[in-house]
């Protein structure tokens, strides 16, 4: 007999997810619904306002990643409107993007995914001696001697023993399938707490080059803030902003280099079993970013845009996002309704009209045969689509970019791994901490460039020739694209008038987490939650989180586990 598994909330990029599963006898998950259940409305409070001021709305979308819907925003208007910015603000905004894959990549990693794979109160029974050896075995890092540990591990046993855990509470701690020994579980929730100290730091290049951080600034046509060559410029750019930039990209070089990526690949040597599990669609999309030059000279994309389909690698696929041949998205199992329109719609022409059709009761089941999610399903070509940084490894290095071909070998060579580990759970992990590395590598290109252009007299930040509306064709329209840490992103926005008529946006988790299609082909979740995955225990599913949280969706702190009935069965705090 099949069995329903809910696990509702999880909250995410547009909101809150509801996840369920059926499982046969064995545990072994049959078939994944995921469900969007907040809607997003952002797209219908953009219409009739100024292009212009599209991307302070456009950032709300999330509290998370704000910084990418704010680029993808203008990156659409100046699409639209044949905006060229300058190289100035190019190598900004790469250094802004940058700075926020980092930054999520390592929160991400350490608490919101990590704990996947740490059991926190096994720490308490480590030898910090013990603990620091190992930390010294794989890596540099300063912070590794056994004083170090001990502290941090009597600081965890004050949570402990005063009976609150605090940010560690609720969690599946003692659960059989948790595989580190004491010792690396010590170690990892050492570099937990450590993560927290490191974000307060790097975030302020955000607000070095936008003002602030959420929610930095952004400006049609280039960045917001000007370039002074005075020490003392208090309203632009000067020179000891910049050398905080550069001290900032350092400190993320660091921890990257010495904590992440060595904290990655030995928790992922415990857990290799993960490397054959969770892939499910095997269609992978880009949609390119960080360019050398502009986004007119695609060939300068450290980040190529392309597919790949059916694990082939040796067959790109070139992307088009104005093409409505290549992208649709579909309401056949969404809560909204198409007038017009039986079949999938180009974001230029697409519809957000509300049709909740779903349950009244809480906890009603999800089924595939009705609607049951407020995510459309975008689809490529027809095909449901993967993207995030496994996807951006896989299309680089079938490009033969040799960073990620050099980075990857080593990584899948240390691990006794081959490529095809990749495709999968513990491989979507392992792809995001590569992409960490690459990423920081390059900024200080970037940086470098951006100097050498500033020492060269070239002060230029900003592009506002065609700001005045009344320069503007009646109607225009363009798509503004990028790739955010969760995945490839595209705003589409239609002026008319001046002023906003249609403003579509398809978010990177509505590219994975949205519902089946009319033809029933699921989503990324859903798919790669039906690849290979048997629940040990049904009231504590630590396997569905650990491959969702591989696609790092935004999270809620608690998470509840019901029986089809509705009975709450446990609470699960997720970190």
């Amino acid at each position: 007999m099949n069995k329903r598994i809910v696990v509702d909330p999880i909250t995410r990029i547009e909101g809150h997810l509801r996840i369920e599963v059926d499982t046969n006898e064995a545990g072994g998950i049959e078939s994944a619904y995921s469900s969007g259940t907040m809607v997003r409305g952002i797209e219908l409070i953009l219409r009739d306002r100024d292009p212009r001021d599209a991307w302070a709305f456009a950032q709300r979308i999330c509290g998370v990643c704000t910084l990418v819907h704010g680029i993808a925003s203008v990156r659409a208007v100046e699409n639209a409107l044949s905006i060229t910015i300058p190289k100035n603000a190019q190598l900004i905004r790469n250094l802004m993007i940058g700075a926020q894959h980092i930054h999520d990549h390592v929160m991400h990693f350490y608490h919101l995914h990590a704990l996947d794979w740490v059991d926190v109160v096994s720490a308490l029974n480590a030898d910090p001696k013990a603990t620091s050896e190992l930390a010294q075995s794989i890596s540099s890092y300063a912070k590794s001697s056994p004083g170090y540990f001990a502290d941090m591990q009597k600081k965890l046993k004050g949570f402990v023993e005063s009976g609150q855990l605090g940010i560690f509470a609720q969690g599946p701690w003692g659960h059989p399938e948790y595989k580190l020994p004491a010792e690396a579980n010590l170690m990892a929730v050492s570099h937990y707490l450590e993560a927290l100290a490191w974000q307060r730091d790097v975030v302020k290049l955000h607000a070095i080059f936008g003002g602030k951080n959420p929610h930095p600034n952004f400006l049609v046509g280039g960045a917001p803030t000007s370039i002074s060559t005075n020490e003392s410029g208090a309203t632009s750019l000067n020179m000891a902003g910049l050398n905080e930039v550069r001290r900032i990209i350092g400190h993320m070089q660091e921890f990257v280099n010495q904590v992440y990526l060595p904290d990655t690949l030995a928790i992922a040597s415990f857990y290799k079993d993960w490397f054959a599990r969770g892939e499910g669609l095997g269609n992978f999309m880009t949609f390119g970013d960080f360019p050398a030059e502009g986004l007119d000279d695609p060939s300068s994309y450290m980040v190529p845009a392309g597919v790949i389909l059916n694990r082939d690698l040796s067959k790109i696929h070139p992307v088009d996002l104005n093409d409505p041949e290549q992208i649709q998205e579909f309401v056949d199992h969404s809560w909204y309704d198409y007038e017009g329109a039986k079949d999938g719609l180009h974001p230029y022409d697409g519809q957000t009209n509300l049709n909740y059709t779903g349950p009244k009761a809480p906890y009603k089941n999800l089924h595939m045969e009705e609607s049951y999610s407020w995510i459309k399903s975008p689809r490529w070509r027809g095909h449901a689509m993967e993207v995030g940084p496994l996807a951006r490894i896989l299309v680089m290095y079938a490009n033969g970019h040799e960073p990620t071909v050099d980075l990857a070998n080593s990584a899948l060579k240390q691990l006794d791994l081959p490529l095809t580990a990749m495709f999968s759970t513990m491989g979507r992990t392992a792809a995001r901490t590569l992409e960490s590395k690459i990423v920081a590598d390059q900024m200080s290109t970037w940086f470098n460039n951006l100097m050498a252009n500033i020492k060269a007299g070239d002060l230029s930040v900003q592009n506002k020739e065609k700001w005045d509306p009344s320069t503007w064709p009646k109607e225009a329209r363009g798509v503004g694209f990028m790739e955010a840490p969760r995945g490839s992103l595209a705003h589409w926005v239609v002026i008319k008038d001046k002023k906003i008529s249609n403003y579509q946006a398809v978010v990177p988790s509505t590219w994975n987490a949205g519902p089946r299609d009319a033809g029933g082909q699921p989503g990324a979740y859903e798919a790669a939650l039906m690849d290979r995955h048997v629940l040990h225990d049904p009231k504590q599913p630590l396997e569905i989180q650990r491959t969702i949280h591989s696609f790092d969706p935004c999270l809620a702190c608690a998470v509840h586990v019901a029986d089809p009935d509705g009975k709450e069965l446990v609470q699960i705090n997720i970190q």
